[in-house]
């Protein structure tokens, strides 16, 4: 889980590349959010940050969490949920603008509902349909 540090903000692991959150990346001037993963509660800036970190695979968010504060704001390290987030441009607390291609990766971090219904037709069970011209006695 998310440690604070010295300030009281949760520190962000990974290839991080200066105090806002950008990482080696995606360093752009509106690449200032971190992402705290379902899996280990950790943030990091990016995807390729915990893939090369962490020692486990990630997981994404599932839609039951979307009430979670799960988005770290680099500039006034204030903690978004994920519904806050995914609706906004820029940091609700000190207006400081998000990079709009992150929405592209989403689905890295976030459960969608497209995910979520495939995902339930994946472990829907199947129905046996008993081939025509079938030899079983009829009772």
């Amino acid at each position: 889980m998310t440690e604070p540090d010295a300030s009281g903000t949760p520190r962000v692991l990974g290839a991080t590349v200066d105090d806002e959150t950008r990482c080696v990346h995606y360093r752009t001037e509106l690449d200032i959010v971190a992402i705290r993963f379902a899996c280990c509660g950790e943030y990091y800036p990016c995807h390729a940050c915990h893939e090369e970190a962490a020692d486990h695979p990630a997981e994404q968010w599932p839609l039951s969490e979307r009430g979670r504060e799960a988005v770290l704001c680099g500039v006034c390290r204030a903690e978004l949920t994920i519904d806050a987030y995914l609706v906004v441009d820029a940091c609700p607390v000190c207006a400081s603008r998000f990079n709009e291609r992150c929405r592209l990766h989403t689905h890295l971090y976030f459960e969608t509902e497209r995910g979520a219904a495939a995902a339930a037709l994946a472990t829907a069970p199947t129905r046996s349909v008993a081939s025509e011209g079938s030899t079983a006695p009829r009772t």
